[in-house]
This record gives C-alpha cells, sequence and structure tokens, in this order.
C-alpha cells in the first residue's frame, strides 16, 4: 500500500513524502518540496553587497546562515581580507544560532517521535528525580521540579486540549519510554523553551535583532566598538554575553547530552534503521585568520561511511570543494535538459507538471559532490571532524556513547551512528562543540580588543570584468553554499546550494534516490495509518524546505500576500 504525508508537520516549510509499504516495511519512497525558490531569479542584476540581505530572507529560521554565507560568496570572488573582529563577532553569532537551533530540534520538534507526554501522568515523581539526579546534576531536576511540571501536564489533559503537544501519536505502539523519562523529557522539553530563547539573546545582541540580523556587510560587520560607549559593543554587553554562555553550557551538559543518550539507549533498534545515503560531506567553519585558511573546526567528504576514507576540504579558495557541487533537474519541476549543473552555470527555472513518480516530482534539486549523492547535517560534520582528531568532538561522542553503553549494558559501536537515532546523537555532540567553540571566540574577541585592534570593516572593490565565487557555511543542518557570478559589479548569476536540497532532493541525474528516500527502505512501520516511523526519520534530519524551495506567482511577479486585520 501508498502512504502520503502531505505536509510533514514540525518542520520549517512544505514537505511531502510518499511510501509504499510491503510486509510491514518501506519498500521505495519519495522525498517532494511542495514550493518553488525565486531568490535566485530575484537577485539577478542587484548590487552584489545587497544580497546578504535578501538571500536571507529565504527563511524566518535559518536567517543568519544565508546571510553569512551570502557575503563569504562575493568576499571570495573579490578575494578580500576580512578582519578578525568581524571573523570572531560572525563566528558567535553562527555558534549562538545554531545552538538555539539544535536545542529547539530536540526537544520542541522531534522529540515527540519518541515521547509520549500522557504516559507521564502515571509516572512517580520521586523516581523520576532519583533517575535523573543518578544521570547528572543539572539543576532543575529536584522532586519539586518534576511533580510541579506533572501538575502542568494534568490540566493540560483535564481541560481535554493538550495545547502544545496537541496532535501527538500518544498510545503508539512504537513508544517505549517508561512514564518517568517520559515525564522528565516533559520537563527538559518546558525548560529547553527557556534555554534557547538566551542562545538567540546572544544572535540579538550582536545581531541587532533576529531573526533576520542586521550587521553584517561584504567586508566585515557594523558593530561599532568602543568598549566605553553604552551606545556602542562594549565590556557590559561582552560580558553579559560570557554569563548566558556560562548557562547554556549547564544545560547542554547536563541535560541535552544525557537526554539523548537516555532516548537512545531505550531506542538502541533505532540505531539500525535510517541510515540513508552514507556519503557525508561538511565543510571547516569558524576562520582563525583573516583570509580563511585556518578554522576552529574541520570539514571534509567521508565515502562510504568509512571515516579512514576522510578527504579534508581546507580553505575558502578550496578548489576540491568548488570543482565538486552539481545540481541535477532530472526530476525537479524546472527546464533542464543540460545535465547535472555546476552551480556557476545554475539555472532555476520553473516548469512545473504534476506528481510523477518516474518523472518530476519535487521544487528540490538534486546536488551531488563528484557525481555522488551525499547526506550533509550533524551527523556529517561529527564525522568528519571525528576523522580529522578534533579533539572537542572525539570527547563528546565518546562521552554519549560511553552513557549509551552503560544504560544498555553492553558496548555501542561507533557504526551505529549511521542511523536516524545516531543523527540526533550527532546533533548533541555538535551542540556541545559549538558550545565550547563560542566560549573560545568570545575570548579570542577580547583578547584581540585588549590589543588596541577596534577594526570591523574592509571596503570591497568590484572590477569590471567578471569575477566568480563561492562562500560556505557548517549550518545548523549541514552544508550550505552560495555560488555567485558578477559582471561590471552586478549579479549575472547566483545559486544557493542549501542543507536541505542535499537531503531532500529527489532523485538524480542517474535516477539514483536522494538521502531522505534511501533513509526510508526498510523502516518498519507498524500501523500504516499512523506512521510514526517514516516522521521518525524524516525529522531526525532537521528538514527546512522553506530554504530548499520558496513560493512565488508567475502570473502576478508577486512573492507572497499578507492581510492584516
Amino acid at each position: 500500500m501508498r502512504i502520503t504525508i502531505d505536509p510533514i508537520t514540525r518542520i520549517e516549510g512544505h514537505l511531502r513524502i510518499d511510501c509504499e509499504v510491503d510486509g510491514g516495511k518501506v519498500v521505495n519512497a519519495w522525498s517532494s518540496g511542495q514550493m518553488w525558490r525565486g531568490i535566485e531569479q530575484i537577485l539577478l542584476g542587484r548590487d552584489p553587497r545587497d544580497a546578504w540581505a535578501i538571500t536571507q530572507r529565504i527563511c524566518g529560521v535559518c536567517t543568519t546562515v544565508h546571510a553569512i554565507t551570502s557575503v563569504r560568496a562575493v568576499e571570495n570572488a573579490l578575494k578580500m581580507d576580512i578582519p578578525l573582529n568581524a571573523q570572531y563577532i560572525r563566528n558567535m553569532i553562527m555558534a549562538a544560532h545554531a545552538i538555539h537551533d539544535h536545542i529547539v530540534h530536540f526537544y520542541h520538534l522531534s522529540a515527540l517521535d519518541w515521547v509520549d507526554i500522557v504516559s507521564a501522568l502515571d509516572a512517580d515523581p520521586k523516581k523520576t528525580a532519583q533517575l535523573a539526579e543518578s544521570l547528572s546534576s543539572w539543576r532543575l531536576n529536584s522532586v519539586h521540579e518534576m511533580t510541579a511540571v506533572q501538575e502542568r501536564l494534568k490540566k493540560f489533559v483535564a481541560s481535554g486540549q493538550l495545547g502544545i503537544f496537541a496532535n501527538g501519536y500518544w498510545g503508539h505502539p512504537a513508544m517505549k519510554l517508561p512514564p518517568e523519562v517520559n515525564l522528565l523529557a516533559a520537563a527538559h522539553y518546558l525548560q529547553a523553551l527557556d534555554v534557547q530563547r538566551k542562545a538567540n539573546e546572544i544572535v540579538t545582541i550582536l545581531g541587532s535583532k533576529t531573526p533576520h540580523i542586521q550587521n553584517v556587510a561584504v567586508g566585515g560587520v557594523a558593530n561599532a566598538i568602543n568598549l566605553d560607549s553604552q551606545s556602542a559593543l562594549n565590556m557590559e554587553r561582552l560580558y553579559h554575553i560570557k554569563t548566558i554562555i556560562d548557562q547554556l553550557g549547564d544545560f547542554i551538559g547536563n541535560a541535552y547530552l544525557v537526554d539523548v543518550a537516555a532516548v537512545g539507549a531505550n531506542y538502541p533498534e533505532w540505531t539500525t534503521y535510517g541510515a540513508g545515503i552514507t556519503n557525508y560531506l561538511s565543510v571547516p567553519d569558524m576562520p582563525l585568520d583573516t583570509k580563511g585558511t585556518k578554522f576552529e573546526l574541520p570539514g571534509g567528504f567521508i565515502e562510504g561511511g568509512d571515516i579512514a576514507n576522510f578527504k579534508p576540504i581546507a580553505n575558502y579558495q578550496d578548489k576540491y570543494f568548488e570543482g565538486g557541487v552539481k545540481e541535477s533537474v532530472k526530476h525537479s519541476w524546472y527546464q533542464g535538459g543540460k545535465g547535472a549543473l555546476h552551480p556557476y552555470q545554475g539555472e532555476t527555472v520553473p516548469q512545473y507538471t504534476d506528481f510523477e513518480d518516474n518523472g518530476k516530482y519535487s521544487w528540490v534539486k538534486s546536488p551531488t559532490f563528484y557525481d555522488k549523492r551525499a547526506q550533509v547535517g550533524p551527523l556529517a560534520n561529527v564525522l568528519c571532524m571525528y576523522a580529522a582528531g578534533h579533539e572537542p568532538t572525539k570527547r563528546y561522542l565518546t562521552k554519549v556513547i560511553d552513557t549509551v553503553s552503560a544504560l544498555l549494558g553492553s558496548p555501542l559501536p561507533l557504526a551505529a551512528l549511521h542511523s536516524t537515532i545516531g543523527r540526533h546523537a550527532a546533533r548533541a555532540v555538535r551542540c556541545a562543540v559549538l558550545h565550547e567553540a563560542l566560549n573560545n571566540q568570545w575570548n579570542l574577541l577580547v583578547q584581540n580588543l585588549g590589543k588596541g585592534d577596534l577594526a570591523i570593516f574592509n571596503p570591497p572593490s568590484f572590477p569590471k570584468g567578471e569575477v566568480r565565487g563561492f562562500g560556505y557555511h557548517e549550518a545548523p543542518r549541514g552544508t550550505l553554499s552560495h555560488w555567485c557570478v558578477i559582471e561590471a559589479g552586478k549579479i549575472k548569476n547566483y545559486q544557493c546550494v542549501v542543507p536541505t536540497t542535499w537531503n531532500a532532493g529527489p532523485r538524480d541525474e542517474n535516477d539514483a534516490i536522494g538521502p531522505y528516500e534511501a533513509s526510508l527502505m526498510d523502516n518498519p512501520i507498524a500501523n500504516p495509518e499512523l506512521p510514526l516511523e517514516v516522521l521518525r526519520t524524516v525529522h531526525s534530519f532537521d528538514p527546512c524546505l522553506a530554504c530548499a524551495i520558496h513560493l512565488t506567482d508567475t502570473r502576478t511577479d508577486k512573492a507572497i500576500a499578507v492581510k492584516v486585520l
């Protein structure tokens, strides 16, 4: 039988998933983005210095990532040096945004695939607190806290309205957590609402607002620095940021990492489902010099899931990365017929047909790296950093694997990460690594300011001829790259190859299925009318279809119409 889930909820944007189920498992799958992205067309002929402000409107969540990747693409084309202060401030914004994103994804978007909120009503708060305190020293694991959370849940249920917990698969046969673990997860769900807000406060302070930061520019940032002025970035604001960084670390280390390990230990069978494409692509990030040749976080490519095959991506001029990316539209609703194209030659001209199983069925394009499909995201990032010998990554990954192994009573191999639950574990590890990097970038900024360096901007200069450049960033959902061709100071071509395009793309030029589709193969389906298992695997990627595709009306040229009442 065929299952169609349209739309997939608790994601950003509009995604449709179709599965054929036979014998209680998925035997075929289609991933379809249901909106068109028109940003590339909007940018043609514009001043490249405006691209960052326009491209971050691609999404209402992943805004900073497009702004920063866009200025990097233009700076790369112009071969610019960027002041150290600007690099550190950008790095801090990226880290804080990603920490916010990872916490929101696990607790508020995907945890409800594994946690039965109604079951938490049967929990003993004392046993929940004992369990929690045996796992970590998180300050909000007390009996008082667990009792208060359970009382709040009882009021939800008694009112007949589950509010934010509505529309879950409560009582589904695939739900396995004991009531006490469900209550603990529900408590941390509510606490995480405040923690993610604090992470975003850092983005707001440094970026002037969020979403859609206002402080970046081609050549640097617009953060005026005067350590003694209330109207500029000063020591008071910097120390407020440091206080928030310390608070974030307490939750990430003592709640997030532990909760992910507990979920993994209670669903060990999900380390055998959802691997999909095991070619992993990740880019280095957090530049430590003005030219983008040294990075705090390494990146590269792993073929076939074997970390011994790791090939590093070195810098912002890396020819290995620049030469490897192509996009196919053979199965996408765009004009094609030219084969897979490099982004410098990329085209985004819509040609809608209908949903065709063996033809075109998505607005998402299909990227490849040296003609191979690749999975991007926290799992790819963590595996590449692990393969590169990045010490914090190895330390946090070992901690999570050891915790799961202790709860299971048997060792968990590294290969278990190639799975649905492995993507969640990797995201938690990456969150801890980013928190450590955020703290380091704060120290580097303060030390550099202490030397008397207050530079934040180098002005760009555009040549009369044609120049080309690419910018990349390891965004919360994976490798993001922008590609621009500039002629006489105007944008001649612009392409965004975003993480969800890599993962959600349909079949490619060679009819090979994409990462979402491959990961769904052989997933168990206990009840086709309630396909929770499909959501578990798709949600583990943290889809952002708003980034992969966008909506416009080609008859009126209107991007969107809003009626305010």
